[in-house]
C-alpha cells in the first residue's frame, strides 16, 4: 500500500516575522484558509488516507502538528530530537513504515508547497508509485523551469524516455546543486533540465537498500528503531539522533544512486520560498497600483507592493515595490526582490539574544 511521509521540520526563517521557531511556515495560513501542512494532507485524499500518513517534524513543533491534524494517528507523528537535515529524517520514516508495512510504497513530500489541481497531483503520484513498484527504482518529480531560478537544484534527464505511455519517465543523468545565475540561464535553455521539486517515490525496500549503500552510518545508527518496542522509541532517538551525520537526501543518496527515474509535473507547483513568491497567491489590493495584500491595507500613490498584516493597518504613501509584513510584535519592510535576505534579520536577532522575537 502507499504511505506518505510529509517533511515538516523546517524553520521557515524567510517568512519572519510571521514565522517563528514553534510556528514555522508549514504551520501557518499563508496561502488560503488552511495551514500549509493541512493543505498538503488534504490534497492526498483519497489516494492516501490519514491512517497511512506520517509526519516528520521537530520535537517542539509536534504538539502543534498534532493539534492541526487530529485525523493522523499520534504515533505517526515522528518527532526529531534535533534537526539533522533530510537524509536521517527520511531513513527514520522508512524504518517507521517498515515496522507496520514492510512492502509499502513511500511518497516523500514537503509540507509547504502550493500545488494544483490536487487531482492531477494525485494522478502523478499514482503513476510514480506504479513505476517504483514495477521497476524497484527510485523516482522523483521534476518541475519545468519558469525561469533561471538560483534557489532550486536542477535535474538533468536523459535524451529519450525509458518508460513511455500516458506519462513518460527518463533516466536521471545528474543532479545539480543550486547554480549561480549565469549557469541557471544556460540550463533553462535546454528541455533536458528541470527544477528539483524535492518530492520522491519509492518502495521502502528499495530506498533502504540504497540507503544502506550510500548512507551506511545513518542506517546503522537508526536500524534498531525498526524492532524496538514502542515505549523505547523516544529515548532511543534522543540518544542516537544527535550523533547522526547531518546530510540532505539529495546530496547523500540521490546524487549517488543508480537508475533514478524522473518524470515531469503535470500540475502547477510553487514552493513559495519567500515573501516575494507569495505575491502570486495573494489577492489584488483595492485601487490602482497592482499591489497585493492580506489583512488591513490602504495605499495612496503606492505601486507594486506586497502587504501582509495579522492586525494593524498597513498604510503606504508614495512608495514602490516594497514588502511590508506587520504582526503583533514586529514589522518587516524590505524592497521586492530582497525578501530572501530576511534570514539575515533572523541571524541578527539570534546574535542579539532577542529570543522573544524568534
Amino acid at each position: 500500500m502507499i504511505h506518505a511521509v510529509i517533511m515538516a521540520g523546517g524553520k521557515g526563517e524567510r517568512f519572519w516575522p510571521l514565522s517563528r521557531e514553534k510556528t514555522p511556515k508549514q504551520l501557518l495560513r499563508i496561502v488560503g484558509a488552511k495551514t500549509m501542512i493541512e493543505a498538503t494532507v488534504s490534497r492526498l485524499s483519497p489516494l492516501v488516507p490519514p491512517s497511512r500518513i506520517w509526519i516528520a517534524t521537530a520535537g517542539d513543533q509536534a504538539p502543534a502538528v498534532g493539534a492541526l491534524l487530529p485525523e493522523v494517528p499520534g504515533e505517526q507523528i515522528i518527532s526529531e530530537p534535533v534537526g539533522r537535515n533530510t537524509a536521517p529524517c527520511i531513513v527514520l520514516a522508512a524504518l517507521a513504515i517498515a515496522r507496520v508495512d514492510p512492502s509499502a510504497t513511500m511518497l516523500v513530500l514537503p509540507a509547504d508547497h502550493v500545488i494544483s489541481p490536487a487531482s492531477e497531483f494525485r494522478n502523478t503520484l499514482r503513476s510514480c508509485a506504479a513505476v517504483a513498484e514495477k521497476t524497484g527504482r527510485l523516482v522523483t518529480i521534476g518541475i519545468s523551469p519558469r525561469g533561471p531560478a538560483t534557489g532550486y537544484g536542477y535535474i538533468k534527464r536523459g535524451i529519450k524516455p525509458v518508460i513511455s505511455g500516458p506519462r513518460q519517465f527518463w533516466q536521471v543523468e545528474r543532479f545539480i546543486e543550486k547554480p549561480d545565475l549565469a549557469r541557471a540561464r544556460r540550463l533553462v535553455r535546454s528541455p533536458r533540465y528541470t527544477w528539483n521539486s524535492g518530492m520522491f517515490v519509492w518502495t521502502v525496500a528499495a530506498f533502504l537498500s540504497s540507503a544502506e549503500e550510500h548512507l551506511p552510518a545513518i542506517v546503522k545508527g537508526l536500524a534498531p528503531y525498526r524492532n524496538l518496542p514502542a515505549r523505547r522509541l523516544g529515548s532511543f532517538l534522543r540518544e542516537v539522533y544527535p550523533r547522526l551525520p547531518s546530510v540532505s537526501v539529495d546530496y547523500g543518496l540521490m546524487e549517488k544512486a543508480r537508475g533514478v527515474l524522473v518524470t515531469g509535473a503535470s500540475f502547477s507547483w510553487d514552493d513559495v520560498g519567500s515573501w516575494d513568491a507569495l505575491a502570486a497567491h495573494l489577492p489584488a489590493a483595492p485601487g490602482p497600483g497592482g499591489n497585493r495584500c492580506r489583512g488591513s491595507f490602504l495605499g495612496h500613490d503606492a505601486a507594486g507592493c506586497l502587504s501582509f498584516s495579522t492586525g494593524p493597518l498597513v498604510a503606504l504613501e508614495g512608495v514602490r515595490d516594497l514588502v511590508v509584513v506587520a504582526t503583533g510584535d514586529a514589522v518587516l519592510v524590505c524592497p521586492r526582490g530582497r525578501s530572501q535576505e530576511v534570514r539575515e534579520i533572523v541571524a541578527g536577532l539570534k546574535k542579539a539574544g532577542k529570543t522573544d522575537l524568534l
